[in-house]
């Protein structure tokens, strides 16, 4: 059993609607940014939107930027598959917006003015931090990118009803040229009103689809629970906590570490990071995270619907025959309830669920690929390699450079990283992050010793702890969906390396400090705390 079967014969008829459908969500997307394209004039404008999207609008945007198709695809199909235990990735998700608003989102947005490392760099040497901060961005955001290919090539794949590699592979490159083109043509403005569009798509797509799965069960959600259960061939334990973490000791700690991960990874991630430059002031930086969490809050509590629907009314087996991962169960669970493959309503359903979801996964790509390229461009080429020689033209035209090469590098990575989860790859993506820059940000904003030695040794320890240990763990070797499925040489256990990485990343950060010969300059430091704290000088 395949894709294919979910357009059997009695559907192809409607095959025409659905990629119709698909195809028009992609064109307003384009065009949007082309239209904001033609308003980009500076850096500040490609880098930052010009700093002039409201706290609402850019809540919007964060909420576009971070609902991926890893809360969409891969938490329904986490869900649709271990049934409680894949609620927790919704949890750690949104407990990780406390972490990003107490302590980053309003001292990032004073203290810097397009990149994490403006923030690092404001009290240490220029060229090692910015060097060390924009090669962390840069993998951070490769990793993130995986999980955006990965739910593309199953995506298309699926409403196209086709099988095999190949399509899947140049669903993967078509979907990176069209992350290349966003950021060349858009920049931040283009990239933000996308992400606004994406999650008001998203929310309505998700709230139809709930509703619809509930009116099922005559909105009686114990209903809907007893029938996934009953379907998912676990019984009362599909559940409970343990189907997927609880088995052995192994597995509860691979629980502890992605929790760690999630809660910690998002005020790390360079993504939602740029996110508050694009705001006037600290208040709207404030009242932006705001309404993040009540959008995302309200998401991440209808993906429960979404995830138990797909077991009830889908199964896990058609689920993973479609896609081993369960990162097609979402879609699937939409033409379930519309009526079925081979009905009018199912092949609507299917095309708008899939071309929302295909839209948020070219937002999300968007948004990763600007963050990384205009780390490259900023930090790495106009002030390490260029020595701050660097005219706005240029580092724009550099960052569009950036942008393509980047994108060709998640291209070749995302075509073997098909039969991943896409939850469990940005998982891996947030304990990168919260290993290698969290620790550095935090110090740097709060510790008045800290310095370019301690921030140093934190961002390269922690970014090569954490990506050493995913290279040796199950991710990538071991077992059936691995990255290299046919060796093993995989020695860490764990799945997700944060219990470990992130711990060393703050430690690294400390000892190297308290080793270093250098001594942190109390009145930059203070300086620091000033505008972090207050707004005052900054941009």
């Amino acid at each position: 059993m395949t894709a294919s079967v979910l357009l059997s014969a009695g559907a192809t008829e409607h095959r025409t609607l659905t990629i119709t459908l698909f195809t028009i969500f992609v064109l307003i997307t384009l065009g949007i940014t082309i239209w904001a394209g033609r308003q980009t004039k500076d850096a500040t404008d490609f880098y930052a939107g010009g700093r002039s999207f409201t706290g609402f609008q850019n809540g919007l945007a964060i909420s576009g930027d971070y609902m991926s198709a890893a809360s969409f695809l891969g938490i329904a199909g986490a869900i649709a598959l271990f049934g409680y235990d894949g609620f927790l990735y919704s949890i750690g998700f949104l407990v990780a917006w406390l972490v990003a608003l107490l302590l980053v989102a309003e001292p990032l947005r004073n203290s810097g003015r397009y990149t994490m490392a403006d923030v690092l760099a404001f009290r240490m040497r220029q060229r090692p931090v910015r060097t060390a901060a924009g090669i962390s961005t840069i993998v951070v955001s490769i990793f993130y990118l995986l999980a955006q290919m990965v739910g593309a090539g199953s995506l298309v794949a699926l409403l196209l009803g086709v099988t095999g590699d190949a399509p899947k592979q140049w669903t993967i490159v078509g979907v990176g040229a069209l992350m290349v083109l966003y950021v060349a043509i858009g920049g931040m403005k283009g990239t933000t009103w996308v992400q606004i569009v994406k999650a008001v798509l998203l929310i309505a797509g998700t709230l139809l689809i709930t509703i619809l799965v509930l009116a099922k069960y005559h909105f009686n959600p114990s209903s809907l629970l007893g029938a996934a259960s009953e379907a998912s061939g676990k019984g009362a334990a599909f559940l409970e906590p343990g189907l997927k973490y609880g088995l052995t000791g192994t597995t509860k700690l691979d629980f502890l570490s992605l929790a760690v991960a999630l809660v910690l990874g998002t005020a790390g991630l360079p993504h939602i990071l740029v996110r508050f430059y694009t705001v006037p002031t600290a208040h709207a930086a404030r009242k932006s995270v705001i309404w993040a969490i009540g959008i995302i809050g309200a998401f991440y509590l209808m993906t429960l619907a979404l995830g138990f629907g797909a077991a009830a009314l889908v199964g896990p087996d058609a689920i993973k025959a479609s896609n081993a991962a369960g990162n097609t169960a979402a879609p699937q669970l939409a033409e379930a309830v519309g009526g079925g493959a081979g009905s009018t309503g199912g092949a609507i359903l299917l095309a708008v669920i899939s071309a929302v979801a295909f839209a948020t996964i070219l937002a999300v790509v968007a948004g990763l690929t600007l963050a990384s390229s205009a780390s490259f461009a900023h930090d790495l080429w106009a002030n390490v390699i260029r020595r701050g020689k660097a005219g706005e033209r240029e580092e724009v035209s550099t960052a569009k450079i950036a942008a393509v090469v980047i994108g060709a590098i998640a291209i070749l990575l995302s075509l073997f990283a098909d039969k991943l989860n896409a939850a469990a790859l940005v998982a891996l993506a947030f304990a990168v992050a919260a290993s290698a820059n969290l620790p550095t940000l935090l110090y740097s904003l709060f510790w008045k010793r800290f310095t370019t030695t301690g921030a140093v040794c934190s961002i390269y320890g922690g970014l090569a702890t954490s990506v050493l240990l995913v290279v040796f763990s199950p991710v990538v070797s071991g077992k059936p969906t691995s990255l290299v499925p046919g060796s093993d040489f995989a020695w860490f256990p764990l799945e997700n390396p944060g219990l470990v990485s992130i711990p060393i990343g703050f430690l690294l950060g400390w000892i190297g400090t308290l080793l270093s010969k250098e001594t942190a300059d109390p009145a930059k430091y203070a300086e620091l705390e000033v505008r972090s704290l207050t707004g005052l000088g900054a941009h």
